[in-house]
């Protein structure tokens, strides 16, 4: 699997850092996480393909090496940025234990319809799996777990649509997302429940943006952490060309 899109972004002897683009898989999905999705489909790439073939190392690494090698973490397949590898055993477990007491600070870009008029805020609010679906939910549903998300606004947009026959106007607002917990899509669901759904999202939010977007604007963009000699490591991957098209265009 040769991709030019894929780029390290750091490497020590314990870690790589990759900046994954939009429209790549993590890994193969798994019976329970997609009906239908069971077995990887014939020319079906995931981020896993590049790393056997990179890191051969990762093939013995992870709670399930054969199905996920390498993966402590994951994104979604519209989701680009950072994703930690760990290229042992030992530190895969190492890093586990930081994602799940909140050692690790992730920190995502996201752009968001509408006008959000607070600066900052916090949305605490339980995840459920919707039942008979894979989407997540706010509301009564299976698999309940308690979700975290602090934002903050970056920048606020007035978009003049120059296609639109009546030169309609949009709102936008950039937020600077922190998840505490990691809870699947919980980004995209905590802010489409604020009101402020993220753009390009179909699944939680409009079918269609003004903006040209084959995918939702949510960018993982940087991870902070102890390594484990002590030092603090703060790794940032830069925002795509797709991303950064769409910021030029709503700044114009």
């Amino acid at each position: 699997m040769e991709r030019k899109d894929i780029t390290v972004i750091y490497e020590d002897k314990n870690v790589v850092a990759i900046n994954k683009p939009a429209h790549l898989l993590v890994h193969p999905y798994k019976p329970e996480e997609e009906k239908g999705k069971g077995k990887k489909e014939k020319g079906t790439e995931a981020l896993t393909d590049w790393l056997l073939k990179h890191y051969p190392e990762v093939k013995k690494v992870g709670d399930d090496p054969q199905q996920r090698p390498g993966i402590v973490h994951r994104l979604d397949k519209d989701t680009s940025g950072v994703i930690l590898v760990p290229r042992s055993h030992e530190y895969f477990k190492y890093l586990k234990n930081l994602f799940q007491t909140h050692g690790m600070q992730k920190t995502y870009l996201a752009l968001v319809w509408g006008n959000i008029q607070e600066k900052s805020g916090i949305i605490n609010k339980p995840i459920s799996l919707k039942g008979g679906t894979t989407k997540r939910t706010v509301h009564e549903g299976k698999m309940t777990k308690e979700a975290l998300t602090e934002y903050e606004v970056v920048e606020r947009f007035e978009f003049d649509d120059p296609e639109s026959e009546k030169r309609k106007v949009y709102e936008f607002t950039l937020v600077r997302a922190k998840p505490k917990t990691g809870r699947t899509h919980q980004i995209r669901v905590h802010l489409a429940s604020i009101g402020h759904a993220i753009v390009g999202d179909v699944m939680y939010g409009a079918k269609k943006n003004p903006l040209g977007l084959d995918r939702h604007f949510l960018h993982a963009e940087s991870v902070e952490f102890l390594a484990s000699e002590g030092h603090k490591l703060n790794i940032e991957a830069e925002l795509p060309a797709d991303l950064q098209k769409v910021l030029k265009k709503v700044r114009a």
